[in-house]
């Protein structure tokens, strides 16, 4: 249920209508934009159809709703949310370029791949320090040691980081060192640690799991909502299917859907989606058309050396292109991409 209070509340009224929703058993979210205060209401909707809300003095209107993502909907924030992070917005027209390898591998070659990333035009730099890996036998990542290294890199580069998080145990050791937290395909319905990254002020970056409907995506992301952290960017990453020339089923539909259903700024990564470096620029260019708020590509250096995904992964030269094929298409669509500032590179 989403109650909307009347133009220009005073504190007091705010606080009152708080105090009155927890009275009576449920959980309420603020939300208080340029010129109007909402209040979402979390809980069995059914019990408070006999409570006089409206009558509560500075409420304006009450709007039950009926989608079981309430925070994640367009009915508790019409408009789309647009998180920062150093300076780069993401959502409502802002667009994330995301890259960096799918591993970090060491300091020298993380930071030759940071450099090209940033010289082409990404504002985000990724890279896996703790990596889920199909074989226990497979790199599974250089653990705190890889962390230092991205915290370095962004530092050096001027860029926001994100790297993945797959246990809870590890949440406080990323916060240290990372801007964005990743939650993986294969965590996305991992309940526990969704809702310890919700108690964290960090943005996260929720990817759709492998076998996830756009329902399921939300709804794994509303854990983390609930629990007080609203700053989730939805990444679709494609889906398992019985196409077997690419690694999944890129699912562009995913973007509007999301987009007509929920708040929340949502990104494609074309890279898993695909699995071939030959895809990866037609995939990134159709989901910006499909209204993506970004991409996020694996990049390196020298692919066939890398110890993690380098088959998918882009060369710096082709990537470039690509981010200027991307700026030329968010320009014709009346959107931006922001450039990191305060480093020659």
């Amino acid at each position: 249920m989403i109650i909307v209070l009347k133009p220009q509340p005073s504190p007091e009224q705010i606080q009152h209508v708080l105090e009155r929703i927890e009275e009576l058993g449920f959980t309420p979210h603020l939300s208080q934009g340029v010129s109007r205060t909402i209040i979402g209401v979390i809980g069995d909707e059914r019990k408070l159809q006999a409570t006089p809300l409206q009558a509560i003095s500075g409420v304006e209107q009450v709007i039950p709703v009926l989608k079981p993502f309430k925070l994640a909907s367009k009915e508790f924030r019409p408009d789309p949310s647009v998180f920062e992070v150093k300076g780069i917005r993401i959502g409502g027209g802002h667009l994330a370029v995301i890259a960096g390898p799918c591993a970090i591998e060491g300091e020298e070659i993380f930071f030759e791949i940071a450099e090209a990333v940033r010289a082409a035009g990404a504002n985000v730099l990724r890279g896996g320090a703790f990596k889920p890996r199909t074989s226990p036998y497979s790199f599974q990542g250089l653990g705190e040691e890889g962390l230092k290294i991205l915290k370095a890199a962004g530092d050096r580069f001027a860029m926001p980081t994100v790297t993945e998080v797959m246990d809870p145990r590890q949440i406080d050791l990323v916060c240290r060192y990372a801007d964005i937290l990743q939650i993986g395909a294969r965590n996305m319905q991992n309940f526990d640690l969704l809702k310890e990254i919700g108690r964290t002020d960090k943005l996260v970056m929720l990817k759709r799991g492998m076998s996830a409907t756009v329902k399921d995506l939300l709804m794994s992301a509303e854990y983390i909502l609930s629990q007080g952290n609203h700053k989730v960017i939805l990444c679709e990453r494609g889906v398992r299917s019985f196409e077997d020339s690419t690694r999944n089923m890129m699912d562009l539909s995913a973007i509007p859907n999301a987009q007509g259903q929920s708040h929340l700024p949502i990104i494609a990564d074309p890279s898993h989606a695909t699995g071939r470096p030959d895809l990866i620029p037609a995939m990134a260019r159709a989901s910006i058309a499909a209204g993506a708020d970004g991409v996020h590509v694996e990049v390196h250096t020298c692919p066939e050396q890398a110890l993690s995904d380098g088959p998918q992964a882009l060369l710096p030269e082709p990537f470039a292109a690509l981010v200027d094929d991307l700026r030329r298409l968010a320009e014709v669509l009346g959107r931006t991409i922001d450039s990191c500032e305060g480093v020659a590179v």
